[in-house]
């Protein structure tokens, strides 16, 4: 253990030249500053840079959290999608609140939304399960995730069946997936320095608009 210790503390962070970012220049809204970063991002070679971290916590549950792929960003919110079974859908059926995570190594960059969640309408939900590819839709509408499963040759073997019925049946969606928007309270955004001294700005979301204010590292 001492050894790991020492191990992980010996880790460099922060290598290469990183991105400058000065909080006085940054746009009025969270979305705007979110896809200038997103794109840098890809073009510094991040890769999955739409991976993203979304924690929750249910009424009776601690809190979980698990990566999946952001769908889409817009004023009304940032995108991503779930099972209605799953662990993270009957945690956002308890408890509509969540936060999601972005982390951009290359660039030493994070960024953090968290808000409530809503759910969209039956018409995307289904759009969205139609554009995802024939393995992510049949894994999907077995509807088990999550569940105990004895043994990998019994997942293969109800994946093939399930495949083989999207064939037949093309236009199939799972009933329980769901579209969802975190509708944000606030966004902050974090550059790391290779000194520590890290930026930090928050929007916060009022009634009449978004507030930018600076963070202590």
């Amino acid at each position: 253990m001492t050894e790991l210790r020492h191990l992980l503390r010996d880790i460099e962070v922060f290598q290469g030249e990183l991105p400058a970012f000065d909080p006085r220049t940054a746009p009025d809204t969270p979305v705007e500053l979110f896809t200038e970063w997103l794109l840098h991002a890809l073009d510094s070679g991040v890769r999955e840079p739409h991976a993203t971290t979304l924690s929750t916590a249910g009424g009776r549950r601690e809190s979980d959290a698990r990566t999946l792929i952001l769908k889409n960003v817009s004023a009304q919110g940032w995108q991503f999608a779930s099972e209605a079974g799953s662990v993270k859908g009957r945690d956002l059926a308890d408890r509509p609140f969540a936060a999601l995570t972005f982390y951009w190594p290359q660039s030493a960059r994070q960024v953090r939304v968290r808000g409530p969640v809503v759910a969209e309408s039956a018409e995307r939900s289904a759009a969205d399960f139609l554009a995802r590819g024939p393995g992510a839709r049949a894994e999907a509408l077995l509807g088990r995730q999550s569940s105990p499963l004895t043994d990998l040759a019994v997942r293969d073997a109800a994946v093939r069946e399930s495949l083989a019925r999207l064939e037949r049946e093309p236009d199939l969606v799972a009933p329980g997936w769901a579209l969802h928007s975190v509708r944000p309270q606030t966004v902050e955004f974090w550059q790391g320095d290779k000194q520590r001294d890290h930026t930090r700005l928050n929007y916060r979301a009022t009634d009449v608009g978004w507030v930018r204010e600076l963070l202590w590292p």
